[in-house]
C-alpha cells in the first residue's frame, strides 16, 4: 500500500482487518507495482504454485478450491476500498495461475506457456471468461481469472499430450 494511502485505512474499527484484507488482495504490495500489475501479480504467484506441487494432486485440488474461496471474499471486499476490479487487486491472477498451472509437469516450458497461455487469456477475455467478469462482487473478479487459468491448463494439456505423442524431450 502506498504510504499517502494508508491514512485511509489505518484508523478506526477494523483497520487492521482492512489492512489485511489490501494485503492478500494485492498479493503482499506487488499489484501496486506500475505497468502491468497483473503480469506482476501472476509472477510473484510462482513461488506458491512450486510450493502446492508438493502437497500432491489432492493436496494441490483442496488448496485451489481453499484458495477460490479466500479470492471471492477477499476481492469482493477489497473493491469496497479500492472500487470495482481496481488493477491493484491481484489475489485473483494468484488463483487463476494456478488453475493454469494444476498438475502441470513442474518444468520450465510448462511453466511459461502456462504463464503466458493465462496471461493472453485473462487480459484477451474471450467468451467465457468475459461473462464470467460481469458476475457482482468478488465473484467476478475471481471467477473470469479461473476461467482464464482453467482454458489455459486445457490448452496446456494439449500441448502436453501432443509432445508425449510426438515424443519430444522437453528440458526440465
Amino acid at each position: 500500500m502506498l504510504r499517502r494511502e494508508r491514512s485511509r485505512f489505518d484508523h478506526g474499527p477494523g483497520s487492521g482487518r482492512r489492512r489485511l484484507i489490501l494485503a492478500l488482495a494485492t498479493w503482499g504490495g506487488v499489484g501496486r507495482l506500475p505497468w502491468m500489475p497483473g503480469t506482476w501479480g501472476t509472477l510473484a504467484a510462482l513461488p506458491l504454485w512450486w510450493l502446492l506441487t508438493y502437497l500432491g494432486p489432492w493436496g494441490y485440488g483442496l488448496a485451489l478450491v481453499a484458495l477460490t474461496a479466500v479470492s471471492i471474499r477477499v476481492t469482493g471486499r477489497a473493491q469496497e476500498y479500492l472500487g470495482p476490479d481496481h488493477p491493484s487487486i491481484v489475489f485473483d491472477e494468484v488463483v487463476g495461475l494456478l488453475a493454469a498451472l494444476a498438475w502441470a509437469p513442474p518444468a520450465w516450458l510448462w511453466v511459461l506457456l502456462g504463464f503466458t497461455l493465462f496471461r493472453l487469456l485473462d487480459i484477451g477475455k474471450p467468451f467465457p471468461i468475459e461473462y464470467c467478469e460481469r458476475l457482482p462482487g468478488g465473484w467476478g473478479v475471481t471467477l473470469d481469472d479461473l476461467a482464464a487459468g482453467v482454458m489455459a491448463r486445457g490448452v496446456l494439456e494439449v500441448l502436453i499430450i501432443a509432445s508425449i505423442n510426438m515424443k519430444l524431450h522437453v528440458p526440465g
